[in-house]
């Protein structure tokens, strides 16, 4: 199985082209990213094209971090930022061949966020289909986000469902899935044609995936029983020095 490594979590004391080339050193075979738009898209870039990691994905920008904002497509009345904010992440996320791009939903909820969510989501579908791209929703859970509108694998599947859009995917983040729904493995079957991305981490610390209370050993061999094919994103807290914690990355490459 390949997998991927979350740049967001992983070798975050290096400036993000340094984390690119540990990354490929460590074994990983692509790479996503959370918010990259510091670092220069030439730069970048560059970087990518040395080590040869493909890009799973990027996120939207969230909002006003210091008011808690964490995405602005399901806020009511915010749709032109939300649109912004899509262009801001084709564009780049379009010049570093990137996969596809997460489009945050923000901390929302009622009948106005879900058809401000729609509405960015149709929007982010035909702006991400002219570059090859999908458009990712992530299902977070209470715990870790509060308040975020969508919650729910069930939600995002009915959103599908009510737009159509075949470039509209499903993150399935098995730690969030873990924490908000449990059985994480009969879940990721039941929506595999709906699946664009899979994210692992430990339940319930968001670990690396080697402890807790998900058998990844089994998760990841079903997973390649699905039909695994594309890198698998590690989007884990390391706890330390992120060489440290990749004890599991050997014995899961052979999944």
């Amino acid at each position: 199985m390949k997998f991927s490594a979350n740049l967001g979590f992983l070798w975050t004391d290096l400036p993000l082209p340094e984390a690119v080339r540990a990354a490929a050193a460590a074994g990983f075979q692509a790479v996503e990213f959370h918010w990259p738009y510091d670092t220069p898209l030439p730069v970048l870039a560059a970087v990518l094209e040395e080590t040869g990691l493909a890009v799973m994905g990027l996120n939207t920008v969230r909002g006003d971090v210091a008011k808690g904002e964490f995405g602005l497509a399901a806020l009511p009345g915010r749709g032109a930022e939300a649109r912004a904010a899509v262009d801001q992440a084709v564009a780049y996320g379009a010049g570093l061949g990137a996969g596809a791009v997460h489009v945050m939903a923000g901390r929302a909820s009622g009948p106005a966020a879900h058809a401000a969510f729609l509405e960015t989501l149709a929007y982010a579908c035909a702006e991400t289909a002219r570059h090859g791209m999908e458009v990712l929703m992530e299902p977070l859970n209470r715990h870790d986000a509060p308040g975020y509108f969508l919650g729910t694998t069930d939600q995002a599947a009915a959103i599908q469902d009510e737009l159509g859009l075949p470039n509209l995917r499903i993150l399935f983040d098995c730690y969030h899935v873990g924490r908000s729904e449990g059985d994480v493995v009969t879940r990721a079957a039941a929506l595999w044609d709906r699946i664009g991305h899979v994210q692992i981490a430990a339940v319930p610390d968001r670990g690396p995936p080697d402890h807790g209370e998900l058998d990844y050993g089994h998760v990841l061999r079903r997973l390649a029983d699905l039909g695994q094919s594309r890198p698998v994103g590690a989007e884990y807290r390391p706890g330390g020095p992120t060489e440290h914690s990749l004890g599991w990355l050997a014995a899961a490459r052979s999944f």
